[in-house]
């Protein structure tokens, strides 16, 4: 039974894994290449190199801050538009489907809109009034993707939210109607109780798709990216198919992977300790 799911992720997930790990021990780059599993072994040399002579600190910095940024500005307008859409009104749908497009749409096609935005003559600084800023490059460039990213970011927290609140008891409604309890009473110890799990959920998806995201950093400030943007997923990139340097950017995937595994193996560590399974 477990043969038809399990084949797909052997090779899909574990083989890449195992190749990447092979990979990130040799001394693999377009001079030996033509070697492949033959080129030299090095051991560790690809992760100490990524360490200390390579731009690998400043862009997982970069990446966990402007992640955390992101994720704690959608948080708030997700659940908030969340609730704005729980109850009838007329329009409720055009409503919510208007508020998924940043979410449908491909990154590709957002990074590119954005970047005609943020160009020195485009809409945003006439909107600002602010003269040809440059928001693509420079200081700026790291607010951009901030503001960029969260537009896209917020409808994720938008659809769990919603979701969490389908599973409110009609009861408890009720109950607070009748002792009149008031908005923020009800939201505070009747609906927020049921949304912890949603929205940490949320939180921790949003956070490992912003810290893993390539395409939108990539598309809106393109290659060598500004060094305020140079996120780690951008770096690797550019490492492997620009410098073909395979196992020093094929180590850099091995330190993004334990960086995503971190903030998920917290997660599935609390959810055990909530619903009182022994970890």
């Amino acid at each position: 039974m477990l043969v038809p799911g399990g084949v797909p992720v052997v090779l899909v997930i574990l083989v890449p894994l195992a190749v990447a790990l092979l990979i990130s021990l040799l001394d693999l780059d377009q001079y030996t290449f033509r070697q492949w599993v033959g080129a030299p072994f090095v051991g560790l040399d690809n992760y100490l190199a990524a360490l200390r002579d390579s731009g690998l600190p400043h862009a997982i910095r970069v990446s966990v801050v402007y992640a955390a940024i992101v994720t704690a500005v959608a948080l708030p307008i997700g659940v908030a538009a969340a609730l704005a859409t729980q109850n009838r009104f007329p329009g409720r749908g055009i409503v919510r489907s208007i508020f998924l497009v940043p979410y449908v749409l491909p990154a590709f096609v957002v990074g590119t809109v954005w970047r005609i935005i943020l160009q020195p003559d485009g809409v945003a600084n006439r909107v600002l009034g602010s003269g040809p800023q440059l928001w693509l490059n420079g200081p700026r460039s790291f607010w951009a993707l901030v503001i960029v990213q969260s537009w896209s970011a917020w409808p994720l927290v938008y659809l769990l939210t919603l979701a969490g609140l389908q599973s409110v008891d009609r009861t408890a409604h009720e109950a607070a109607a009748l002792d009149g309890a008031g908005t923020w009473i009800k939201l505070r110890y009747v609906i927020f109780p049921y949304l912890r799990g949603p929205v940490s959920l949320a939180a921790i998806v949003s956070f490992l798709h912003n810290v893993n995201n390539f395409t939108l950093p990539y598309v809106l400030f393109g290659v060598p990216a500004p060094h305020d943007v140079e996120v780690l997923p951008v770096l690797t990139y550019v490492e492997s198919f620009q410098n073909f340097q395979f196992g020093l950017s094929a180590a850099m995937a091995v330190f993004s992977l334990v960086l995503i595994a971190i903030p998920l193996v917290v997660y599935l560590r609390a959810v055990r300790l909530d619903t009182g399974e022994k970890p």
